[in-house]
């Protein structure tokens, strides 16, 4: 991920970071300057402002500072904003410590936008129930948390909810408070976060309204979590070796009885478990039926088919998206030329270009020309390397950098979506830019030289599907879609572990740091889930999953064959203000559960090890899992036959108003042509709370084997659009 840097050449960025909307003197021969210092210092005894007033001081040798000092920067990074004269200005600039300084200019305050992005709006600008949403525990089981982060501050909190059985079991010098109101550890390190991913991931989700916080100018503005006003228990099952089985049940199990409300949880393998073997799986299940509903991240293997990694359907399984604000870092060369790479990149180059070098021609010898390309470990000649810019195919050359002289590195992304952190100042090119780069540099008449800069830009085309976001269909229970929804994944700045690193082999101790992954997205979707629980406290957990799945916006995603359709985004992306008001819903308890497990064929001795219980599966409690009452509608299908007919029973609940008419309409979607058949087409709720069953009917010839058929069915009153997707597929081919 990111480090810490010497930034001069981001002007634009750490302008955004440092400035809220300090004007420029009236006073002629003074201007408002901005002091960038870098990180902040680790000394126990390190006092920013009164280091900030030491400098001023020794500057402008004046008695009386009065008016001079206009804001200093103590939080994030260390810095100040002060009235200069140009001499003053240029002697700042030469004092040790000093990294660069910048002239004020007038700037719109940026936000860390996903919140915003999805309409849930800072402040009154979004309807709260405080009250309740002050008695919301979201406990997360994660890699543990970081107490002393203001994302977690306990001030102006009351004392926990009565409901709270907890403990804070952080041992020394750790110490929960009303925010923050428990901590368990299950690694025997405590329940201090020492990566990172936990504190970033709880902020996230509940994090307090922080404000003048970036990455070191990256993304400067107010940093939250969805329902900033709840408490967070912090369950540590995860170290830098992974996180046990036994661990996560552990945490399960004393989150269930400690009386947290929701879930979240951004952990999982590479791929989909049966449930019996899914520490997870078992653990939601127990925390469903004691009203508990579990948010999970789908996993980073995308964009490959069967990769989605939770797949249980009573838990809500997060895809990640793109936001309208994207990280970019810009490669200018030589000739004039500038190519757009991806990258967060928080170290200045003070402008100045850099020779570049490829790999391919700084090879040591006998190292292959397909390895020295690649920048591959031991490959590299650090005497052609040194002082210049580092060009490579593929990514390893991160690893090397540095330890033969790079200055900086451009690299060949797979991932040109997605704006990393890394140890120096780097940018990710797609294939054709990269193609380019080299190009540029293999000619013999070009000052073979670049720099490189980093920019915010806003309104890009979203949401789009990430490309690591990892794809259904559903390997376990085919005939359930997942994912289930998508959320903000994509270069999303959160709270951080000082103890952690930004990237890795990173030297830099932030408190704030972007990253992304579908560990982003969930948070997001549990923060989501908490805040209609605030509105809704006795909805079961079926009832808030499918409020949101069925109030999702349409999503349009990157790539060709299931890359693009619903087996990477479900039903779509979520929407927390009209999830509030869904209108209708499909529930489930327990025992639609087992039928549904049953359905699948599972034994007796499975159903335990699932549930807990003895049961025995007969025709009475059982259902085709096509048939369980889930928001969205799947059928595999086996392929022998060119024509086919597969039906769905639902049910929905009216959870709006008395006297409504929901009339039905189906949306065609990708895919081979779907005829769908609703039975009933319309359906009347005298009263809140009443149900009615439908039946939908799909038949079609000739279905793809690359890519799923698919629809939308929409229930609408006027008010409410009630939106499931309806997919079938045969079996799917993987493209890899």
């Amino acid at each position: 991920m990111a480090n810490l840097a010497a930034s001069s050449c981001l002007l634009s960025c750490l302008l955004v970071l440092f400035l809220s909307s300090v004007s420029a003197v009236a006073d002629e021969d003074k201007q408002v300057y901005i002091v960038y210092m870098g990180s902040l210092s680790s000394r126990a005894d390190y006092m920013p402002t009164s280091d900030h007033m030491n400098i001023l001081q020794e500057i402008i040798g004046e008695s009386s500072m009065e008016g001079r000092l206009v804001r200093s920067y103590k939080r994030s990074f260390n810095g100040f904003a002060a009235r200069l004269t140009e001499s003053e200005r240029i002697r700042v600039a030469e004092m040790e410590g000093v990294v660069s300084v910048f002239p004020n200019k007038m700037l719109q305050l940026q936000t860390t936008t996903s919140w915003d992005f999805m309409g849930l709006k800072e402040g009154k600008r979004t309807k709260r129930n405080p009250t309740v949403e002050s008695d919301t525990i979201i406990g997360v089981i994660d890699s543990g948390i970081t107490p002393e982060s203001q994302s977690f501050s306990g001030r102006g909190f009351g004392p926990p909810p009565k409901k709270w059985k907890g403990v804070c079991s952080g041992g020394k010098n750790f110490t929960c408070n009303n925010k923050l109101i428990g901590a368990r550890d299950y690694t025997t390190e405590g329940p201090r976060d020492i990566s990172g991913h936990g504190t970033h991931t709880a902020s996230t989700a509940a994090g307090n309204a922080v404000v003048d916080t970036s990455f070191f100018g990256i993304g400067n503005g107010t940093v939250r979590g969805g329902v900033p006003a709840s408490r967070i228990a912090a369950y540590k099952v995860c170290t830098d070796t992974g996180c046990s089985s036994e661990a996560l049940l552990a945490a399960f199990d004393d989150a269930i009885a400690d009386g947290v409300d929701l879930i979240t949880i951004s952990i999982g393998f590479k791929f989909a478990s049966m449930f019996e073997d899914d520490p997870i799986a078992i653990g939601a299940f127990h925390a469903m039926d004691k009203g508990i509903l579990t948010v999970s991240s789908a996993g980073n293997s995308g964009p490959n088919p069967n990769t989605v990694s939770h797949v249980a359907p009573w838990i809500l399984t997060v895809a990640a998206s793109t936001t309208n604000r994207g990280f970019i870092t810009k490669v200018g060369l030589g000739n004039g030329k500038t190519l757009v790479g991806k990258s967060v990149n928080a170290f200045d180059m003070k402008r100045k270009k850099y020779p570049l070098v490829y790999g391919k021609s700084a090879a040591s010898s006998g190292c292959s020309a397909k390895n020295s390309r690649l920048c591959a470990p031991s490959c590299l000649n650090q005497s052609r390397v040194k002082g210049k810019i580092l060009v490579c195919d593929g990514p390893s050359g991160f690893k090397i950098a540095k330890s033969v002289g790079a200055i900086a590195i451009i690299s060949k992304t797979p991932r040109p979506d997605v704006a990393f952190t890394h140890h120096l100042p780097a940018s990710g090119l797609n294939a054709k830019d990269m193609k380019s780069l080299v190009s540029y540099i293999e000619s013999e008449d070009s000052p073979r030289a670049a720099v490189l800069k980093t920019e915010t830009i806003f309104n890009q085309t979203s949401p789009v599907i990430a490309s690591f976001s990892s794809r259904g269909p559903n390997t376990i229970a085919v005939d359930i879609l997942k994912p289930d929804v998508t959320a903000p994944g994509v270069e999303i700045l959160a709270a951080f572990s000082p103890d952690g690193e930004p990237s890795e082999d990173d030297t830099r101790h932030v408190k704030y740091s972007v990253f992304s992954g579908t560990s982003m997205s969930c948070p997001h979707v549990a923060g989501v889930a908490a805040y209609v629980k605030t509105f809704h406290p006795k909805w079961s957990p079926s009832m808030i999953q499918s409020a949101i799945m069925t109030t999702a916006w349409d999503v349009k995603a990157r790539g060709r064959g299931i890359a693009s359709t619903e087996f990477s985004y479900g039903a779509g992306h979520v929407d927390p203000i009209a999830a509030l008001n869904p209108g209708l819903v499909y529930e489930l308890d327990k025992a639609d559960h087992i039928a549904f497990l049953c359905g699948m064929n599972c034994t007796s001795k499975t159903l335990k090890i699932i549930s807990g219980d003895n049961v025995k599966c007969s025709r009475k409690n059982k259902i085709l899992p096509r048939n369980f009452n889930y928001p969205s509608m799947s059928a595999k299908l086996s392929g022998s036959a060119s024509t086919f007919t597969v039906t769905f029973n639902r049910t929905l609940t009216n959870v709006g108003t008395p006297n409504s008419t929901y009339k039905s309409k189906v949306v065609a979607g990708h895919g081979s042509k779907l005829s769908v058949k609703v039975t009933p087409s319309v359906l009347y709720f005298k009263t809140v709370n009443e149900k009615q069953s439908f039946t939908v009917t799909v038949t079609g010839r000739d279905l793809d084997s690359e890519v799923p058929s698919s629809a939308n069915l929409i229930w609408f009153d006027g008010t409410h659009k009630v939106r499931s997707p309806i997919v079938v597929y045969e079996m799917i081919v993987d493209e890899s």
